[in-house]
């Protein structure tokens, strides 16, 4: 979508508040806080709330969603308990669910896997918009039952609402935003429009457009380690910014669906684009021959162009007989990545989806259930000298069911699923085929209704993905060599945890300590070897330990005159460490223009794991009154010092935001608000240890946010 078009369906959503009168709506941009525990979490097909599922969920939505709205998913996320970002530059944000990130979380929009490939490479961005959301809901712990083995480590769903599943409130409504930044001269326009007719038909339509520029940042790009390792003297010209890292993304679609008594029909088209430099040398592999970077990839650096077509067709039929209702959800998705080296093409990957997934409701004998079924076909093509990955096509068929009854003050909930994967790549040897099983029961009781406590148990598997087993070469986002193994088999989590709850009429407490048993975990071991200033690293499978908790309390002190007053407090850590037995053996050939280089290497059985989240502690004080409402919030993220072989440790630091709103809303139902939002006030010097970039791409510096929102 051009900015011209875009900038004309802002101009018109600006102007309709002026002239449509209707009555108001419960729009979930005025969802209070408070109130997010009675939230329908959509991800669940028994469409239970937040405060009723016995699993461990946290739902962004309201005031909240749109203060932490940001480029990426990830970044848009990192603030809820046990959840932070990976980072690969302001394009770049992947989930991080309790210190497991990439094929093991599971990304969603309304249910349906993203489509996109983030999951091959960590400069690959999530193809989801996180301003256009309704809600964003975060399954911590296995998702399995509900999503595969790619859910593992949890989920995260983005609700958008582009297919209407039932009629609006009212007529017409829907929302706008204009918004600019100053760290990086952001300039962001966003439209959403909802219509219905008296005969059940029903329109949906949104669009956004976001520019920014190279972003500032406290320092220098190189941070002082990687400097004093160089010997280098930085040249004060280059302080202050980070190269390569604007951004420039388009996104829109229409959706229209039929709704009746009884169910409803509908269709969507979307489409999202995006354009994102690589900053630092991530991109920067080449023979020393005294020339450069800039020799090696052209001025303009390394930069991506992302974009997917994606047709979705769902359906829903109420009460079947012994079925209270039928759920089907189809999307057929077309994404093209290409990595641009200055002027010329890099590497191309094409990843063409199809997915389909079915659930039958029901409630018998007590137990409120569904059945289900999902299947996932994918072509991968990735094309280039750089591909470091070969094509494939996989196929994911799943079965499972679901079911929760009460026993009094006890609630139960149990769960099956049975997957069978298969990759066959564009190399020699047969395809792969897997089948794993996943299990889980767990238990809530309730003391009174104010305290619940509780307690589960999973069984989950994981079945490797093709960048696991078939990785062969250098893969320049991370600078390294990567090597896949082909022997890879699935990997098992037993997981248990503990939690508590607490609510009272001003005072949510909650909390959970977890630990998982993994055999046979997969991950990307350094191998210690280095060629040409590049390490070799090597995915390998060993037995591994997850050991957390995490803990929010959320307290309303004061309602008087001078307003509502809330502090919120939160804290999260997570250690994840090889478990020991027999040593692991690799062996792989780093390939030169006239001979390979052979090597074996022994790993150790025990140490930490490599990009472990590190530990932090936050806490915001809001206040609210007659339209007015502000906020105040710190994040301190300490020194990871618990590194696998061959990382370097990271210094901890400190972020502070802060966010003040005024909210009118008008005679006619319409509403308005003026904002203005801070992130990182201190200007502090950020370098996350999940990211591969922490010594060449630190984050933003300080950046002051404002604009308007309009509901109507």
């Amino acid at each position: 979508m051009t900015p011209s078009r875009t900038a004309l369906f802002l101009a018109l959503s600006l102007a309709l508040p002026a002239v449509a009168a209707p009555a108001p709506q419960d729009d979930p941009r005025h969802t209070s806080p408070t109130e997010l525990d009675h939230v329908v979490v959509t991800a669940s097909p028994l469409r239970h709330t937040a405060e009723e599922l016995t699993r461990p969920v946290e739902v962004l939505a309201g005031e909240r969603l749109d203060e932490r709205k940001a480029n990426s998913l990830g970044a848009t996320v990192e603030r809820l308990p046990g959840v932070q970002s990976s980072y690969f530059g302001p394009g770049v944000g992947r989930p991080i669910v309790r210190g497991l990130e990439g094929a093991r979380v599971q990304v969603l929009s309304g249910g349906l896997s993203s489509g996109d490939v983030s999951t091959v490479s960590v400069d690959h961005a999530v193809s989801i918009e996180p301003f256009l959301a309704d809600q964003i809901e975060v399954l911590k712990g296995p998702a399995t039952l509900l999503y595969g083995s790619g859910a593992i480590g949890g989920a995260v769903n983005v609700v958008d609402g582009r297919i209407p599943e039932q009629a609006p409130d009212r007529p017409f409504g829907g929302r706008a935003e204009l918004r600019g930044g100053t760290v990086n001269d952001e300039r962001t326009g966003m439209v959403r429009l909802d219509g219905a007719t008296d005969y059940g038909l029903n329109v949906h339509f949104d669009a956004l457009q976001r520019e920014t520029g190279d972003y500032d940042i406290p320092g220098y790009a190189e941070s002082a380690r990687l400097l004093a390792e160089e010997g280098e003297t930085p040249d004060p010209a280059l302080r202050g910014r980070l190269p390569n890292s604007a951004v420039r993304t388009s996104s829109g679609a229409l959706g229209v669906s039929w709704t009746g008594e009884r169910g409803f029909l509908g269709a969507s088209y979307g489409l999202f684009d995006t354009r994102y430099g690589v900053p630092g040398h991530a991109h920067g592999h080449e023979e020393d021959d005294g020339e450069g970077e800039e020799a090696a990839h052209g001025e303009g650096g390394v930069r991506i162009a992302l974009e997917q077509h994606r047709a979705e067709l769902r359906g829903g039929l109420d009460g079947l007989g012994v079925f209270e209702s039928l759920r089907v959800k189809l999307a057929r998705t077309e994404y093209t990545h290409t990595e641009f080296e200055g002027d010329d093409v890099g590497t191309v990957f094409d990843n063409d989806t199809l997915e389909g997934r079915v659930e039958l409701v029901h409630d018998w004998g007590g137990w409120s259930g569904a059945f289900g079924a999902q299947w996932v076909d994918r072509d991968f093509v990735a094309i280039g000298e750089e591909a470091f990955v070969p094509g494939s096509r996989s196929r994911d068929v799943g079965v499972f069911w679901v079911g929760q009854r009460e026993f009094g003050p006890l609630g139960l909930e149990l769960g099956l699923r049975r997957d069978r994967n298969e990759v066959d790549a564009d190399i020699a040897g047969a395809p792969r085929r897997f089948d794993a099983t996943s299990v889980s029961a767990s238990l809530r009781w309730h003391f009174d209704e104010r305290l619940h406590l509780t307690f589960g148990l999973d069984h989950a598997q994981r079945t490797p993905g093709a960048e696991e087993l078939y990785s062969d070469g250098l893969h320049v986002a991370t600078q390294s060599f990567e090597f896949g193994d082909p022997a890879l088999d699935v990997e098992t989590a037993n997981r248990a945890e503990l939690g508590l709850h607490w609510h009272g009429e001003r005072l949510r407490v909650g909390a959970s300590i977890y630990h998982v048993r993994y055999a046979d975990f997969i991950y990307l071991a350094d191998t210690g070897i280095v060629e040409d200033d590049t390490p070799a690293r090597a995915w390998t499978q060993s037995d591994a330990r997850f050991s957390g908790a995490e803990a929010e309390i959320d307290w309303t002190f004061a309602e008087n005159a001078s307003g509502a007053w809330n502090l919120r407090a939160f804290g999260d850590v997570v250690r994840g460490r090889l478990a020991g037995g027999q040593p692991r053996t690799v062996s792989f050939a780093i390939p030169h223009e006239d001979h390979a280089d052979d090597y074996t290497v022994t790993l150790a059985p025990r140490g930490d794991l490599p990009r472990i989240a590190a530990p932090r502690l936050g806490g915001e004080l809001r206040w609210e009154r007659d339209g007015w409402r502000a906020a105040l919030g710190a994040v301190r993220y300490f020194r990871q010092d618990r590194v696998a072989a061959f990382e370097d440790e990271t210094a901890g630091y400190t972020l502070v935001d802060a966010h003040i709103a005024w909210h009118r809303d008008t005679a006619g139902g319409n509403a308005w608000e003026l904002f203005l939002d801070g992130n990182n006030l201190t200007d502090r010097e950020a370098r996350p240890h999940t990211s591969f970039l922490k010594d060449l791409a630190p984050l933003p510096g300080r950046n002051v946010s404002f604009g308007v929102r309009v509901f109507f």
